[in-house]
């Protein structure tokens, strides 16, 4: 198993390797954009390579369910550049979300989780792989609260419907910590996921979720180790894994990825889970 977070000031590829080994990072996200270029890609992948670093994920981050044509055709192009480039580099997965049919890219809507917009997002789904045909990566869609996928049944439910083999699983439980019912039961609905999913899951994503007493129901992101997430059991279940990569994301300084790593590092001890670091 593998931790990984974003790292900053640097300028090179070797910068980019030293700032993972001086944090005790052992896997990455990829840093370069979609036009970076042959040659500078293959500095970043060589300098991963030699120091023990796996290339964990390549964002996309836009919505392929755009309302607006001309936008939604330029975001699928996007992501599929993003999936070749991912299949270049050989990282664990490219992801994206599966889309939104909100004016906010990522936002909630009445038609988000209808029979139509599941349909759209198959045909989608499979016009992005279909057009890469990866071999050395996978395309995988970041769970939602109120998108699909957004939680186990959705995930098989779209893995069947897409029916391509480079489909993988991203996995972001806290995504799917939508009521209350869920986030005191995060620790058995995390050891179900990994249970079903386990062989096609690439890269997860490790936040924390604090529930407020406020009405209806306030659920708010925090920091690893400041909520109620069960980090032991997805802790335990990536240990499982073949060189799971471990994430944190979302967070706003340095100093708070150095807490939330932290925090992951000192629960892996605790449970005696090795970690493997860049050198």
């Amino acid at each position: 198993m593998r931790l990984g977070a974003p790292v900053f000031d640097f300028r090179n590829a070797e910068e980019w390797v030293q700032r993972h080994i001086e944090k005790g990072y052992g896997a990455a996200y990829w840093p370069l954009p979609a036009d970076a270029g042959r040659a500078l890609e293959q500095e970043y992948v060589s300098a991963a390579k030699e120091h023990n670093l796996v290339i964990s994920e390549v964002g996309v981050w836009n919505n392929p369910l755009d309302s607006n044509a001309q936008r939604q055709e330029e975001n699928i192009q996007y992501a599929i550049a993003r999936l070749r480039q991912a299949e270049r580099i050989g990282a664990r997965c490219c992801v994206n979300i599966s889309g939104s049919r909100s004016n906010i890219w990522d936002g909630p809507h009445p038609r988000n989780m209808t029979e139509e917009t599941f349909d759209m997002i198959v045909a989608v789904t499979q016009r992005i792989i279909d057009a890469v045909n990866p071999k050395n990566t996978f395309y995988t869609l970041e769970p939602m609260p109120w998108a699909y996928p957004s939680d186990l049944a959705s995930t098989l439910r779209l893995m069947k419907a897409v029916d391509r083999p480079a489909l993988g699983v991203h996995v972001d439980m806290c995504n799917m910590m939508s009521g209350c019912d869920r986030i005191y039961r995060s620790g058995e609905l995390t050891r179900e996921y990994f249970e079903a999913l386990g062989p096609h899951i690439r890269s997860v994503h490790a936040k924390d979720v604090f529930l407020s007493a406020e009405l209806t129901t306030c659920i708010r992101e925090v920091i690893p180790g400041e909520g109620v997430f069960d980090h032991a059991e997805l802790l335990t279940q990536c240990a499982r894994l073949n060189d799971a990569c471990v994430m944190a994301e979302h967070l706003s300084t340095p100093a708070e990825y150095d807490q939330a790593v932290g925090f992951l590092r000192s629960q892996a001890e605790a449970l005696g889970l090795p970690l493997e670091c860049a050198e």
